[in-house]
Parts: C-alpha cells; structure tokens; sequence
C-alpha cells in the first residue's frame, strides 16, 4: 500500500545537549509509483507539540566564541561572554635590555567570524582569571572562572565600534577582519619582566598557564538596550590573527611578541538569556500554548514534535518519503534572522537523556521554510530499529524511545540564533505538514 499522509500540527521547544548521529540505509530506496497498487490517502495523523527549556547546555571548545548584547522584541534580553587560554606562541622568551625596549601598543586581536543582530558601538572589558581552566573539564553556558577585578582595556579605547566587512590594516599590512582590543600596556612590561626575574613560569605552557597567566574574561558593559537593538559577535578562536601581541622598539628597531589562542587552549561562552514576561516563556512553560506559534533559540529552548500516529503504521511497511515542512515567521530584512540551518534529533532507550542526532534542515529564504528527510527515522520506528550508542564507554544497541523529536539551530551552543515557526491554528497562509508515502508488503 502506498500512503500520501498530509498533517498539520502544533510544535513547541527543547532543548538537546549532546548528539550522537548513525546513518541508517533503511528506506533508502523507493519504488516506481507504476508499479504501486492499493493506494489510499490518510490524514488521521495526531501531532503533539510544546516547550521545553534547556538548562545545561555545554559550551566548552565552542564553534565560535561570542560576544555581545541584544535585546529581541520577541525572546528578551541576551548577554554573551568568553573565558579562554591564551600559550606562549615561543616559551623562554628572551626580551634583552629590557631597559631598551619602548613599548608601543599592547593588543587583543580577535578575528570575526560573524555576528547576530547589529554592529551598534560596544564597551568592551577584559579581566585576567584568576582560576585555572583545560579543555578536558565540561563548561556550561553558565560557568564562570574567578577573575581580577581590574579592567585590562584601556580606558581610551574600551568603546568598539565593530567591522567584520572590512580587512583590518596592521603596520601597514591588511589583514583579516578582526576587533582590536588595546590593553594596559603596563601589563606588557610586567610580562617582560616576569620572563626575565621568574623564567620558571615561561618555561612551557603548563606552566605559563596554571601558574602565571591563567586565562581571560572578555565581555562588554553596555548601557540598557531598548527592544530591537543590539547584537552579538562571533570570533574564531583558533585562527592564527587571534593573539595577544606585544608591540615594542628595541634600540630604534620594531618588535613584536605573540601570546596566541588554538586548538590546545581552553574556551567556552557563558551566556544569559532572559525570555521574562515574552510569549516564548508561556510556550515553555504551558505544553499547550504552542498551536499558533513556537520557538527554538540557541543555549535556552528546542521544539518537541511527538506524531504518535507513527506507531499505527504497518511493522512490514518501507518508507519512500518522510518530509517534515516547517514554516517560520520571518519578515525579510529584519536583523534577527532565522538560523541558516537546524538539527533534529530523538531519544534513544539507552537509560539515559542524550539525544541521538537524526539529520538537519535547511532554510530556505524564498519559501521562509524548513525542510527535514525524516524517511530513515520513521523506518526506525515502525521497524524496530536499533542503533548502536555509547553508554559509560560501552557499547549498546538501543531502540528510538517514543515518537518525539526535538528540534534546534544546529549551532546550539556556539550562536545566538532563534526561530519563530508557525503553529497549526497560524493566521499565516503557510502552515506545517508532514508528507509521508510508504508501501506495505
């Protein structure tokens, strides 16, 4: 038999935290609809949608590190900031006559990756930790490190105004986009210093680290934004052009020394959002609120789709189609745009509440739509699938538990993205639907 099914549904939000994907062959192959017999078209389907918040979301060695406030019209208020290492590009740095050294300029260069919302002006602080970090401990979006309480930027030029678009000109070298943050350059010479009284601590890198320059804080101190008006950084933390440098003349000739940021270094975002008295925390909060619209936003909520009616097809029947259509409300042009892409996901019966990555969608701006391939998933389901995942290091085969998804902007812990999608009782023309065709043998 080959079924047409059309459904609308009510959708809501969660949250998932770590993802594990297996890609199934099941239901790959389709047959020719000439050689179909007995179709028929149901529309019985019962979908169950609603919010959830997510309350750990781990955002060590993030995408991007961010940085930044905004405050949307529709999700409230968010506050983005990052703890990092920063390794001696060379360890027993040699600096010489220190009494002949000039220093120049002392400055954080932090390579753009992005943004999210506007490029409106920032006050921007950094403070040295002092607590130890490494990248082996799990840090959540609101972790904190101890920190100095002295501001390192220097007060002449702690308000940014940022410029992702344009390459930035350094000793008369362009280069790529990135925020130049100028720091005290009294803490320049103290490190020049220290190398030479205390070699000990510049040695290696561990010791530089848990000893002597433990890591930094970086995040803005912005006046109360009104609603609309803000917006978040993104930077690469592991490109070459993000470093600590040291700019100095020695007898006459220009020098520089690099304190760098890589793949070995420590890093992850605190963030904070506040969805207070928005229709985004009723959703959350009441399952039964998410019928005329429903949210995904980064670090804080997911949507949860339960189609129950999965489990009344056919055990022997072999998916060929499985398209989830969501629609958002977005109006063209607006700073807060949906996420470029978003991830689904399920739960697996492995005792425990990770959820198993099961593919993604992407947006497309001219339907203002999302499009997921459910087709290995439902096959899943209704034939009793397992699928191989790691529990306290061992391996187990376990079984999709329930018929829920859960759906996200795929860069969860590492954007500031959210989504507004339209609900089955929308005034908007478009609403969400499942087409599903299957044969039964």
């Amino acid at each position: 038999m080959v079924i047409k099914l059309s459904a609308t549904f009510v959708f809501a939000l969660f949250v998932f935290t770590s993802c594990k994907k297996k890609d199934t062959s099941l239901g790959v192959k389709s047959i020719d609809q000439n050689e179909l017999l007995n179709s028929a078209m149901v529309d019985t389907f019962s979908l169950i949608t609603y919010s959830e918040p997510e309350d750990s979301t781990i955002t060590s060695s993030p995408y991007y590190a961010l940085l930044g406030t905004y405050n949307d019209p529709l999700f409230g208020p968010s506050e983005a900031s990052f703890y990092t290492q920063l390794r001696l590009a060379t360890p027993n740095p040699q600096f010489g006559d220190l009494s002949a050294i000039t220093i120049d300029s002392f400055v954080l260069g932090l390579e753009y990756a992005g943004f999210y919302g506007d490029l409106s002006q920032k006050k921007v602080e950094v403070y040295r930790l002092t607590d130890t970090m490494n990248v082996i401990t799990t840090y959540y979006s609101f972790s904190t490190k101890d920190c100095y309480q002295n501001d390192l930027v220097d007060p002449n030029h702690n308000l940014i105004t940022p410029n992702p678009y344009d390459s930035t000109i350094v000793a008369g070298v362009a280069l790529p986009a990135q925020m130049r943050i100028f720091l005290d350059t009294n803490l320049a010479r103290t490190i020049m210093n220290d190398a030479a009284s205390n070699p000990d601590y510049f040695a290696s890198n561990d010791n530089f680290l848990n000893y002597y320059f433990k890591g930094i804080h970086v995040k803005v101190n912005n006046p109360p934004q009104t609603s609309g008006n803000g917006g978040i950084l993104y930077f690469d933390m592991t490109s070459k052009y993000t470093k600590l440098t040291i700019y100095y003349k020695q007898e006459g000739l220009s020098k520089t020394y690099d304190i760098v940021s890589d793949s070995y270094s420590a890093t992850f975002n605190n963030i904070h959002i506040d969805n207070t008295g928005k229709q985004v925390s009723s959703v959350i909060h009441s399952h039964i609120l998410g019928q005329n619209q429903f949210y995904s936003q980064s670090a804080k909520s997911r949507a949860v789709i339960n189609i129950p009616g999965i489990n009344n097809l056919p055990s022997k029947a072999i998916i060929h189609e499985a398209m989830l259509i969501l629609p958002v409300e977005y109006q063209t042009g607006y700073k807060y745009t949906p996420a470029d892409e978003i991830s689904i996901a399920t739960r697996l019966q492995d005792g425990t509440t990770g959820l198993y990555n099961i593919g993604a969608g992407i947006y497309d701006p001219f339907q203002k739509q999302y499009t997921f391939d459910l087709r290995s998933y439902v096959q899943g389901v209704i034939s009793q699938q397992r699928f191989p995942v790691y529990v306290s290091g061992m391996l187990v085969n376990a079984l999709i538990k329930g018929t829920e998804i859960y759906v996200n902007p795929k860069l969860f812990n590492t954007s500031c993205d959210r989504i507004v999608f339209n609900g089955v009782n929308t005034t908007n023309k478009k609403k969400p639907k499942l087409i599903l065709k299957y044969t039964e043998f």
